[in-house]
C-alpha cells in the first residue's frame, strides 16, 4: 500500500500542535526508538532551561517548584485513571518495583510469578525477595507460535497456586512488543486476593493504561521513553487500600510534619508521598511536567491510534520485503514496538547502516525492533522501509 493511504489512514493532529516546534528531531532523524531512550519534547526541555536560569539568578527564591510538582503529580495520575494521592515520584522503573519486592511482608513460601521476557528490572527484585525470604520466583514462558512471540494469559494464570502472593508483569514486553492482556489478568488477581504489579514503562505516554479498570495495585514508569521526558524520573502508583502494607525507605520526607525539621515525629504521610524518601530530584520533575502537558493536550485516544496505524503501516512494509515479523499484530496484542528479523542480512549491519542516513532503529534479543511515536509520519516509516536491504 502506497505512503498516501496511510498519510489517508492515520488520524490528524490537533491544527495548533507543530511537530517541528515540539520535536526538532523530527527534522534531523527519523527516530525509532521510543522504546529506548526518546527525544525530550520541547516542553520538557523548556522547563530544564526554565529551571536552571532561576537556580542560577535566584536560588529556590520564588521558584515555587515543589507547588508545581503537585500540578505534574495530578497529570501522572490523569494518564492512568488513579488519584494524585495514589502517586509518588521516583528515580526510575526499578525504584518503583524495589518499593514492592522490598516493602512486602514476605513469608516463606509465597510465590512470585513473572514470565521469562521480562526486561531485568521486572525480574531481578523478584529473584531477590525470594532468596531473602525463602519465596519461589516462577517465570512463565514466551510461546514462540508461527514465529510470533505471545504470552497467553491462561498460562499466567495456570500457574497460581494456593501460595501465589503476586504476579508481577510488563504491560508491553520491551523485546517483543507483545501487549499483556492486564484487564484478564488483574480480575483473576483481584478475585483471587494476589497482588499485581505493572511495569508500565513501555505503554505510559502511548497505550492507554487504567490502573481501575485494570485492577493494577502497583504500577512502575520512568518517564524516558514513550512519556517523552529525560531519565532519572518517573512514577509510583500504589493503590490507595495498600499503601500501609508496604514498609517504605526512610528519611527526612516520608512523614507528616517533614519541614518542621526539630520537631521529629515519625507518623508517616497518610498517602503516596510516604514512598518519597528525600528531596525531590526538581529539574526532572519538571521537565516530566513539561511532557505530560503535550501528551495530554494530545490525548492517550489519538496518540495511541496514530501509533497503531504507523506501526500498522511499518509491519506491512515488512513483510512485503521479506522479513518476518516476532512482534504479534492481533488488535489487543499489539504495542508501539515492532519487533522483526531479517533472514539474510546481519542484523548489527543493518542497524549501522541506517544511523548513516539518519535513521535509528535497534536490536533487542537478536532481532531489530522499532517503535514510532505520534509525531512521526508515514514519510517517515517509508523512509525507514525504503532504506531497508531487501530479500
Amino acid at each position: 500500500m502506497s505512503r498516501r493511504y496511510f498519510e489517508g489512514m492515520i488520524p490528524a493532529l490537533p491544527d495548533n500542535f507543530d511537530i517541528p516546534k515540539e520535536f526538532p528531531i523530527a527534522a534531523h532523524w527519523a527516530f525509532f526508538n521510543h522504546a529506548g531512550v526518546a527525544p525530550i519534547a520541547a516542553r520538557a526541555a523548556a522547563a530544564l532551561r526554565t529551571y536552571a536560569d532561576q537556580a542560577q539568578r535566584d536560588a529556590y527564591i520564588g521558584g515555587k517548584w515543589y507547588t508545581q510538582a503537585e500540578r505534574v503529580r495530578r497529570l501522572a495520575a490523569k494518564l492512568i485513571n488513579a488519584d494524585p494521592r495514589e502517586i509518588a515520584f521516583i528515580k526510575n522503573t526499578s525504584e518503583g518495583l524495589a518499593f514492592v519486592a522490598n516493602g512486602l511482608d514476605w513469608r516463606a513460601g509465597d510465590e512470585i510469578i513473572t514470565t521469562n521476557v521480562e526486561y531485568p528490572a521486572n525480574i531481578y527484585p523478584w529473584t531477590d525477595a525470594a532468596q531473602r525470604f525463602n519465596a519461589r520466583h516462577v517465570m512463565v514462558a514466551e510461546r514462540n507460535a508461527d514465529g510470533v512471540g505471545r504470552i497467553d494469559a491462561d498460562d499466567i494464570l495456570n500457574a497460581v497456586t494456593s501460595r501465589t502472593r503476586l504476579i508481577a508483569l510488563s504491560h508491553v514486553e520491551y523485546a517483543s512488543g507483545f501487549r499483556n492482556d492486564l484487564a484478564k489478568i488483574g480480575a483473576f488477581c483481584r478475585t483471587h486476593n494476589i497482588l499485581f504489579c505493572v511495569d508500565a514503562i513501555q505503554t505510559c505516554g502511548v497505550c492507554p493504561v487504567d490502573v481501575r479498570a485494570m485492577n493494577i495495585d502497583f504500577l512502575s514508569a520512568d518517564g524516558h521513553k514513550w512519556l517523552l521526558g529525560p531519565e532519572g524520573l518517573g512514577f509510583f502508583f500504589c493503590d490507595e487500600r495498600l499503601l500501609t502494607q508496604l514498609r517504605p525507605e526512610i528519611g527526612w520526607m516520608n512523614v507528616i510534619n517533614a519541614t518542621d525539621y526539630g520537631n521529629y515525629d515519625f507518623t508517616l504521610r497518610p498517602d503516596a508521598k510516604r514512598f518519597e524518601c528525600g528531596t525531590y530530584n526538581i529539574p526532572g520533575v519538571l521537565a516530566l511536567g513539561g511532557a505530560l502537558e503535550v501528551l495530554d493536550e494530545v490525548g492517550l485516544p489519538l496518540v495511541w491510534a496514530r501509533v497503531k496505524a504507523l506501526t500498522d503501516q511499518l509491519a506491512l512494509g515488512l513483510q512485503a520485503k521479506g522479513y518476518a515479523l516476532f512482534s504479534s499484530r492481533a488488535e489487543h496484542e499489539s504495542s508501539g514496538i515492532v519487533s522483526f528479523t531479517s533472514p539474510r542480512h546481519d542484523h548489527a549491519q543493518i542497524v549501522t547502516d541506517l544511523e548513516k542516513q539518519r535513521i535509528i532503529i535497534v536490536t533487542r534479543e537478536k532481532r531489530l525492533r522499532a517503535s514510532p511515536h505520534f509525531y512521526n509520519t508515514p514519510a517517515q516509516i517509508d523512509q525507514l522501509l525504503n532504506a531497508l536491504p531487501d530479500h
